[in-house]
């Protein structure tokens, strides 16, 4: 995946560092960041791409005179090794927990007197603090007031269009007059009067409705505004119909342009109280709050309220694994039919992602990818976010490892799955990875835990049969998935680089993904993902527990596992699973993806 054209980026950052000299800017900051926090970003803020040619998702571009340099984890330290090569930007590798390493790099080589400017509309409150104390105790100025992109971006994107709609029962199983009383009830313990909300998912999850302004996530631009009685959206005009703006002003709901928010906060009552989370809030935004406005600082509640889907949630998202897995059990009898074919055309890997999408259209529900397809054959599986191009991707041919991670959107849900498949001939070492990978599946998927465990604690079963050979991977065990909204969603987050904060407590209707890996750079990478729900699991003398009931429904390719390396109970646990699939499953295929099923779920001995 190599950056074809390092012309366009050596030019820009020209254009831009003439754009410093002007401005007396010493180091500029560009983050992957919206006015919302956004992970994924709508096009007019993907600047940190348009610069540096890195398109993953994570990653803090920092340019001096002399100094260019982009700081990402190790999901992407191959992937931008290839797209900043002869760039001059320099890859800057996160170590494990360190995500504001850049901060420290910049108190230590900006000296007194001089500039970091960064554009406060998309910097993130709680690092803006941090980054506030560094640059002071060595007198280094910060400008958060210029968005120097603007300057040297002459044809960025303008803000989207896509209009907003309702998400409506039987999906939406809790009305907007519910949710809004249970916020307000929860404002009102933390002693707040109003609420001031920008993340775009707490927003639709919030006011049952749905959009289409970021790719792979069902959201639109807006913040809200929640006061005693009457709570304001604020959008861009034309995006709310006028029936559904109408049907929301019935409910307590005003509608304002999005620009307005500024102005509403401005003229707060000196006597009002705002709840705010400086987690997901940006500094220029927190700038529009009068001085005379008391802020009381916590995780927004509708955080927690999404992450715990309702029962009449959880059928939903049961029913469309059902859907979405048997569209994968039609994708891969397409698969390997066409790989058994001496005829063929080569097969590239940007054709899976087109019939895997495919596939997942022809099912009711579906309105989206939920995230661009990673399909990665051999080499370009250890690229852990690969995502293969027209321009840049590889042919499926003679033997390897194909990974394959993708998702759907579904009105009832939202998927995420990753699963490896042999192609031609397979060596006794890729099933040995495969087999210990599958082995730390099956070890949390089967773990039983107090009620409250933070999160992070859980990562370590996961990794325990690879790091007793050894072996590890460089990214999360797991993430919390959204409900028809986002597919990586907090609080949860089963990682080693996540803090175990009270926040993160395990509860209930919670879905997260179980996803080890093990990836070996020019060679092949291995991960296996599920989707699990929280589940009460029984009452002790210890307290209440809950273990994981896997939602995921499809085969894991038992061609690639080294049977000699699996337990008797982890075994059992594969053809449990393996029954499930086929039992859920069967009604919904047919032909040959019903002959594939059967023989993918057949019992390993």
């Amino acid at each position: 995946m190599p950056n074809s054209d390092t012309s366009h980026v050596v030019e820009r950052l020209a254009l831009l560092r003439a754009a410093m000299r002007q401005q007396q800017i010493d180091a500029l900051i560009v983050p992957s960041a919206d006015p919302h926090l956004s992970e994924y970003l709508p096009p007019r803020w993907q600047g940190r791409e348009w610069l540096s040619g890195f398109t993953g998702s994570v990653g803090t571009f920092i340019i001096t005179p002399e100094f260019a340099g982009i700081w990402t984890d190790a999901r992407y330290w191959t992937q931008a090794d290839q797209q900043l090569a002869n760039t001059g930007i320099q890859l800057m590798k996160l170590t494990s927990g360190a995500s504001v390493q850049y901060v420290d790099w910049l108190a230590a080589h900006l000296k007194s007197g001089q500039t970091a400017a960064v554009d406060g509309a998309v910097l993130g409150l709680s690092i803006a603090r941090l980054l506030e104390q560094a640059l002071q105790a060595k007198d280094v100025a910060l400008r958060t007031d210029i968005d120097l992109l603007d300057q040297v971006w002459t044809d960025r994107p303008a803000l989207p269009a896509a209009p907003v709609y309702e998400h409506l029962p039987p999906y939406a199983s809790k009305t907007r007059i519910g949710k809004l009383a249970d916020l307000r009830i929860a404002m009102k313990q933390l002693g707040a009067q109003r609420h001031l909300i920008s993340t775009l998912d707490d927003i639709a999850y919030l006011f049952n409705l749905r959009g289409a302004d970021v790719n792979y996530n069902p959201i639109f631009l807006s913040h809200a505004l929640i006061a005693p009685t009457r709570a304001t959206l604020f959008v861009a005009d034309g995006k709310i119909p006028s029936v559904l703006r109408a049907a929301l002003a019935e409910e307590g709901v005003d509608v304002a342009p999005y620009e307005s928010v500024a102005a509403a906060l401005a003229a707060l009552p000196a006597d009002s109280t705002l709840l705010i989370d400086p987690r997901r809030l940006t500094y220029g935004t927190r700038q529009w709050v009068p001085a005379k406005v008391k802020v009381i600082e916590a995780i927004n509640p509708t955080t927690f309220a999404k992450s715990k889907k309702s029962e009449a949630d959880a059928e939903h998202v049961r029913a469309t694994m059902e859907q979405d897995g048997a569209a994968l059990c039609e994708f891969f009898t397409w698969l390997d039919q066409t790989l058994a074919d001496p005829q063929r055309a080569p097969l590239t890997e940007v054709a899976i992602d087109h019939h895997i999408t495919a596939a997942r259209a022809r099912r009711p529900g579906f309105v989206s990818p939920s995230f661009s397809t990673i399909a990665g054959f051999r080499a370009n599986g250890a690229i852990m976010h690969y995502r293969a191009t027209e321009a840049q991707h590889s042919i499926i041919e003679g033997d390897g490892l194909l990974l394959i991670d993708s998702g759907g959107q579904y009105v009832g849900g939202t998927t995420d799955i990753t699963r490896v498949v042999g192609v031609g001939a397979i060596t006794a070492d890729h099933k040995r990875d495969f087999t210990l990978v599958l082995k730390g599946v099956i070890a949390l998927s089967r773990a039983r835990f107090p009620r409250g465990t933070k999160s992070p604690m859980l990562d370590a079963i996961a990794r325990a049969p690879l790091w007793a050979e050894g072996l590890d991977f460089g990214h999360g065990t797991g993430h919390g998935v959204g409900y028809f909204l986002n597919v990586h969603e907090g609080p949860q987050s089963i990682s080693q680089s996540a803090m175990p904060e009270p926040h993160t407590a395990m509860e209930p209707g919670m879905i997260t993904s179980i996803e080890p890996g093990l990836y070996r750079p020019g060679q092949w990478g291995i991960r296996i993902e599920n989707l699990v729900l929280n589940r009460p699991a029984g009452q002790t003398e210890f307290g209440e527990f809950l273990d994981f009931e896997t939602l995921t429904l499809c085969p894991i390719d038992t061609r690639c596992i080294d049977a000699a390396l699996l337990r008797d109970d982890e075994k059992r646990w594969l053809n449990d699973y393996h029954a499930t699939v086929r039992k859920r499953l069967r009604p919904l295929v047919s032909g040959d993806a019903l002959a594939w099923l059967e023989t993918r779920t057949e019992e390993l001995s």
